[in-house]
């Protein structure tokens, strides 16, 4: 006996267990399956595979390289220099143009300072004095401009003074821009020349357009749909699209975020791959903010007639553009459409799932559609007690009967 239930339990791996189906005659769960059905179908067909292209295989790993050139002249007149006349490499940092760009539009110039003795700004808190002990010899000052020298300089004995200094003489003349000095700036343009590679697909593509003809980009200007490969702008309109004046930004400063996404489909043409530009503003803009504005200082040295060594001290104020590039690309794969189909195969499952909770224990009649959906299955007995089926009646033992399609109506 334990040697033919070994076998049993052997041979029984290679049966074939197939599922037995109930057909109920409800229209409401018919109806209510067949809305989960076209459900799951909608949104497999419009947004998995239309919408998302679901089919395809995707690369997000961008290569890109930037390259800046910008380009105007604008006149300069000021009383400790006099008239100057201000091209690219005087207003543009860094110079050799990259992703990352700063244009001057508003400088303040602090001329002719040499290393010797002078007094410190007032408005450096740390260099307020009354007696000579407030200024110690050979300590810096704090957010200052040079080397305490020890001494106090005052204007009357119950004044508050000033301590000296030894450093670059004379300090930044700090006065806050009304204007700003280079108005005509936003007349400017500046050429993006952006090249992009995906290389999963091996596909390389630039935002310039494809031509010999030389005298393309010194006629044309960026237009979303005449010269979508034209990617020159004029500053004002960048600021423009970033929802902000030009003129107000050129007084204190601030940051503009240049975007381009690439969302190239592969399976289309060469030519339907096109970038997208967006324009923001990044600084936070409020007349009362500290964070407002752009500002950073540099010189420039030279030697005097004396021979002494001199330099121009310049605060600069300008806009910061940042060129970000972002995109994907995607190429039909049979592997993401199997997965994708597979899914939306499950889903119909889950559907014929809920219907079925619906059926056997939210309907009126759920005990009557739950008796005859689960069956108990036991051996009959020997002498045909237990089950009674007609094999058992008929003198069989052992055996129970099996259907494998019900037709389930509460009607029958």
């Amino acid at each position: 006996m334990a040697e033919d239930g070994w076998k049993s339990v052997f041979f029984s791996v290679f049966d074939y267990k197939t599922e037995k189906y109930v057909i109920a005659s409800n229209k409401r769960v018919g109806v209510l399956y067949r809305v989960i059905q076209l459900a799951v179908l909608g949104y497999i067909v419009g947004w998995v595979f239309l919408t998302k292209k679901g089919y395809q295989e995707t690369e997000e790993s961008i290569q890109s390289s930037v390259i800046t050139k910008l380009k105007g002249v604008v006149l300069i007149n000021s009383s400790e220099t006099g008239p100057l006349v201000w091209g690219p490499e005087d207003y543009v940092i860094p110079p050799q143009g990259e992703r990352v760009f700063f244009v001057v539009t508003n400088v303040i110039q602090t001329p002719n300072q040499k290393l010797t003795y002078c007094a410190e700004s007032s408005k450096v808190l740390d260099a307020h004095c009354r007696l000579n002990e407030d200024c110690v010899a050979g300590d810096a000052v704090i957010a200052g401009n040079g080397i305490k020298t020890g001494r106090c300089l005052k204007t009357s004995r119950n004044a508050t003074g000033t301590c000296e200094i030894f450093g670059w003489c004379p300090v930044e003349r700090n006065i806050r821009p009304e204007k700003p000095s280079l108005e005509k700036a936003e007349n400017f343009t500046v050429y993006i020349k952006n090249f992009i590679r995906f290389p999963k697909f091996g596909f390389s593509k630039s935002n310039v357009l494809d031509t010999t003809d030389s005298s393309y980009l010194k006629n044309c200007t960026y237009h979303e749909v005449h010269h979508p490969y034209c990617p020159i702008f004029r500053l004002a309109e960048l600021a423009r699209q970033a929802k902000h004046d030009f003129k107000e930004m050129a007084v204190m400063g601030g940051s503009i975020g240049v975007l381009i996404e690439w969302n190239c489909d592969l399976d289309k043409d060469y030519s339907k791959c096109n970038p997208r530009y967006t324009f923001t503003r990044l600084d936070v803009h409020s007349n009362k903010s500290i964070t407002s504005g752009y500002n950073f200082r540099h010189v420039r040295y030279y030697k005097n007639t004396a021979g002494e060594d001199c330099r121009t001290l310049y605060k600069v104020y300008g806009i910061r553009f940042d060129i970000m590039v972002t995109g994907q690309a995607g190429k039909f794969n049979i592997i993401p459409t199997i997965i994708n189909i597979g899914s939306g195969v499950a889903l119909m499952g889950a559907g014929a799932f809920f219907c079925d909770l619906v059926l056997l224990y939210m309907m009126k009649k759920s005990t009557f559609y739950r008796e005859r959906k689960f069956e108990s299955a036991k051996n009959c007995k020997k002498n045909g007690e237990g089950i009674t089926l007609p094999e058992a009646k008929a003198g069989k033992k052992n055996t129970c009967e099996r259907r494998q399609l019900t037709d389930l109506s509460p009607e029958t």
